[in-house]
């Protein structure tokens, strides 16, 4: 079942994720980022893709990011990004201008249900460049995501 064999998934994750399983587990829950990155390793198995799985708390450094999955998208290399840039995604006009730039295939990914929290989580900059977005699933967003990407 899969459409996108040999190609990489990137999955960016922003800054305080390096905190899942301690930061306010009522909302995100008690699984860790390694758990979250064995969840991605496992989906993208399952569908013969290759996984790139990285955090910073670093806006800088994930926008270098995305413009190296930015040369694996013009590569035909790319199946997605799957971006969880933590609160970046409310602020960052630069990983948006990333995004849009490079014109990866991007799925804006969160945790909680960002809708459902304060108002200043209700916008998203990454949304007006996401092909897709994914929220209120707990970690097993990342699972969704990468299932419909291979399907893509």
């Amino acid at each position: 079942m899969t459409s996108n064999p040999g190609k990489t998934v990137f999955v960016l994750n922003g800054p305080n994720l390096n905190l899942l399983g301690t930061r306010e587990p009522q909302i995100y829950g008690a699984h860790t980022l390694a758990d979250v990155q064995e969840l991605c390793r496992t989906a993208c198995q399952r569908h013969s893709l290759q996984l790139v799985f990285r955090q910073s708390n670093h806006e800088g450094e994930l926008v270098d990011w995305v413009h190296e999955a930015g040369r694996l998208h013009a590569q035909q290399q790319l199946a997605a990004l799957i971006f969880n840039a933590g609160a970046y995604t409310h602020t960052s006009v630069a990983l948006l201008d990333a995004v849009k730039g490079t014109g990866v295939p991007l799925v804006e990914l969160h945790i909680s249900n960002v809708h459902a929290r304060e108002a200043f989580r209700h916008h998203s900059y990454l949304s007006a460049a996401a092909r897709a977005v994914l929220c209120g699933f707990g970690v097993q967003g990342y699972q969704l995501a990468i299932d419909a990407v291979a399907q893509w």
